[in-house]
């Protein structure tokens, strides 16, 4: 659990409650503005191990049934967006880095996700990996 004054996990210069805190919790839930704040809400939700945040957050068509925790020992080390696009006001692309290390080994994770705006909410839809 991190503190609501904590340094946000998504990399943001701002605390955890100013930032993504604000998506996963309460009169703003799920409410993430752009498909850029969505997909830093998702990384720190990753972080956090917020499961049903993530599955929340996931479109219908293609979230899956359930996700497991983060494993024992897991680090997540940053989150690095390297483009957000707007393809009109309800489908957009980020393109993002995000690193980790577990047993000693460093990891990281290139995507370019697809989200989509619902009912004047955000999504993610799915991602290709590189």
């Amino acid at each position: 659990m991190t503190s609501l004054s904590a340094a946000c996990p998504c990399g943001s210069a701002n605390s955890y409650a100013a930032c993504c805190g604000r998506w996963h919790d309460g009169p703003q839930a799920l409410q993430a503005p752009t498909a850029q704040a969505l997909m830093r809400s998702r990384y720190s939700a990753f972080v956090l191990d917020k499961l049903p945040y993530l599955l929340d957050t996931w479109h219908p068509s293609t979230r899956p049934a359930t996700l497991e925790p983060n494993p024992p020992g897991l680090k997540w080390l940053g989150l690095s967006i390297k483009q957000a696009r707007d393809q009109d006001a309800d489908h957009a692309t980020v393109e993002f880095v995000a690193r980790s290390r577990l047993a000693g080994r460093a990891s990281r994770m290139h995507e370019v996700s697809r989200f989509v705006r619902e009912g004047g909410r955000w999504y993610y839809v799915d991602g290709d990996l590189s």
